[in-house]
């Protein structure tokens, strides 16, 4: 669609003499819904915590927007990690549902969405995002006042979503949003993706183990091995890759 918005460039991550990630280059772009693959242990999850500057880079530098938010080694001032704090990151217009979903389960569905609207200073922009939200999740509408541990794990993935949505966003990274659910309500949830993508014009970069799903409701997609992108193709033609199928697709 539109120009790249998020740019990695040949980033890795080291957790002390492990590298974790080795070398990464990818983009991510504006409008788009962007899925990347792997099995359990790639260094998917690390991929997302350095995007958001929760984990330093070891080598190589990441832009958001044009920007260089995070950088390392031959980038770097003096060969050290410069990164922006998340917070200001966060500011930036990118948002990270993390895996777990990690939701104030003693808080109502209502004073979470106030959580994420913690960078809004506008208290009328904040209502007005509520109720955008209880129309996209109406059962998180029907269910504002109640505390967010009664809610099933299907319901709390969507309060999770939908906290991230109140700092609107310009870019949503999505950390397994489909795990541990059933599969009817996994389609729920990436339906609801396509509908955040298309009508709240936010571009989607999503982590998800369920390759099928991911690539089935994404433009692009990678595929990570034991810290490599090994593959990296339009999401449809991924589908019809032999490798994928093998590995990923039980075909």
């Amino acid at each position: 669609m539109g120009g790249k918005m998020l740019e990695i460039d040949s980033i890795s991550v080291k957790y002390g003499s492990i590298e974790a990630l080795h070398g990464i280059s990818m983009s991510v772009g504006e409008g788009d819904i962007v899925s990347l693959i792997g099995a359990n242990g790639a260094g998917k999850s690390t991929l997302l915590k350095a995007i958001v500057g929760q984990v330093p880079l070891s080598g190589g530098s990441i832009r958001f927007s044009g920007r260089e938010i995070c950088s390392a080694g031959k980038h770097a001032k003096g060969g050290r990690h410069v990164s922006i704090p998340t917070h200001e990151i966060a500011a930036l217009g990118i948002a990270l549902v993390p895996e777990g979903r990690h939701v104030f389960a003693d808080m109502t569905i209502e004073e979470n969405l106030d959580m994420g609207a913690f960078m809004v200073g506008d208290v009328n922009l904040i209502e007005r995002k509520k109720e955008e939200m209880y129309d996209l999740f109406p059962i998180l509408g029907a269910r504002r006042k109640q505390k967010t541990r009664s809610l099933s794990g299907g319901e709390q993935q969507m309060m999770a979503i939908a906290r991230a949505l109140m700092s609107s966003p310009k870019l949503l990274l999505l950390d397994e949003p489909g795990l541990g659910l059933a599969p009817l309500i996994v389609q729920d949830i990436f339906h609801k993706i396509r509908m955040i993508n298309e009508e709240e014009n936010v571009t989607v970069f999503l982590v998800e183990q369920n390759a099928r799903m991911a690539l089935r409701n994404s433009t692009d997609g990678y595929v990570m091995e034991t810290g490599n992108i090994v593959l990296a193709d339009a999401s449809a033609n991924l589908l019809q890759n032999e490798k994928v199928k093998a590995a990923y697709l039980g075909e």
